[in-house]
C-alpha cells in the first residue's frame, strides 16, 4: 500500500482487527489511480457508524481523499459494513480516474504552461 496517511475512526461500531485489514486492503488499492507525483500529499480519511434507528440499523461509510487542489468525499449507507465499504471504494475509483484525467492530462499541462510562457514573455517585451 502506497497511501502512507490514512485516519480510520468508527462510531458506535466496534472495529476489529478483520475490518481494518479489509478497509486498508480495498484503499489501498485506490492509490493507482492517483498520479505517482501526487501520492506523497494523499491524505484519507475513513469514517465508519452505524446509524440506529426505530425500524433497522444501517452502517455507514465515509471516505474522503484530500488531494492537492481537491477534496472528494464518497459515503454509502447500506445494512452490511463490508457492502458499503466495496460501494464506497467504487465510486471513489470514479472519482479519483475523472480527478487523474483533469489534472494529469500532457495537453492541459502543454496548454497551461504555454499559456505561463507566452504572459512571461510578453511581460519581458514590456519592460
Amino acid at each position: 500500500m502506497v497511501i502512507k496517511k490514512i485516519d480510520f475512526s468508527t462510531f458506535n461500531i466496534e472495529a476489529d482487527e478483520n475490518l481494518k485489514k479489509y478497509m486498508n486492503r480495498k484503499i489501498g488499492k485506490l492509490d493507482k489511480y492517483i498520479a505517482r507525483r501526487l501520492r506523497d500529499s494523499v491524505y484519507v480519511e475513513v469514517q465508519l457508524r452505524e446509524i440506529k434507528s426505530f425500524h433497522k440499523n444501517k452502517c455507514q461509510c465515509e471516505v474522503s481523499f484530500t488531494l492537492p487542489g481537491e477534496k472528494i468525499v464518497v459515503s454509502e449507507s447500506t445494512l452490511n459494513i463490508y457492502a458499503a465499504i466495496d460501494i464506497v471504494e467504487e465510486k471513489m475509483k470514479h472519482q479519483l480516474i475523472k480527478y487523474k484525467q483533469l489534472h494529469s492530462s500532457s495537453k492541459l499541462y502543454r496548454h497551461l504552461s504555454s499559456r505561463h510562457n507566452r504572459h512571461f514573455m510578453t511581460s519581458l517585451e514590456n519592460d
